[in-house]
């Protein structure tokens, strides 16, 4: 599921969310395995010094479900990031990103108020930043959109390019040219 809870930047949700449906039958994840949510600059701001002690705002967060891994911020550069890892109980709320305070870790079951297993975590998306991106790297805003989004799942699926000898880098790339971003 696809959020929209920023104003700045018109984001058009529906192809987002045919895309992000290629990549979870692409990285054979089920649909309901993540969540994302486009947030301000302020809010992103907030988690990307929370959880990466940067300052300022980032084009995209992932957090993972069950929050005993690193978070990472991305940028659609490549650049370095750097991460936090987590410590007990610094694992966040419940809850489908229904408040702009703070993004959940993991998914509910309605029916049995267990968490659901296979849920991977939220990615977190800054329309405003992407823009600037998409300006400085010569892409459309759909475009790095979509680079963003396949960044962030391929975080929650445990890819780290600070420390994986490129696995994610090449697996990105490879996969970008699969759908058709290369």
């Amino acid at each position: 599921m696809i959020q929209n809870r920023q104003r700045r930047v018109s984001v058009s949700l529906e192809p987002l969310e045919g895309f992000l449906a290629q990549i979870c039958v692409r990285l054979k994840l089920s649909p309901d395995a993540l969540d994302v949510c486009f947030v301000s600059d302020a809010a992103m701001a907030r988690w990307n010094q929370e959880y990466r002690g940067k300052p300022g705002p980032t084009d995209v967060l992932s957090f993972p479900a069950d929050g005993t891994v690193t978070r990472n911020g991305g940028e659609s550069s490549g650049n370095q990031k750097s991460k936090k890892v987590l410590r007990p109980g610094e694992t966040g709320k419940a809850g489908r990103f229904h408040t702009a305070a703070r993004p959940r870790t993991a998914r509910i079951d309605a029916g049995t108020k267990s968490p659901v297993p296979d849920y991977l975590g939220d990615v977190a998306i800054s329309p405003e930043t992407a823009r600037r991106n998409a300006r400085r790297f010569g892409r459309t805003l759909p475009q790095e959109l979509k680079i963003l989004l396949l960044h962030g799942v391929l975080h929650l699926m445990g890819y780290d390019h600070e420390s994986d000898n490129g696995q994610m880098e090449r697996r990105e790339s490879r996969l970008r040219r699969q759908l058709g971003l290369a």
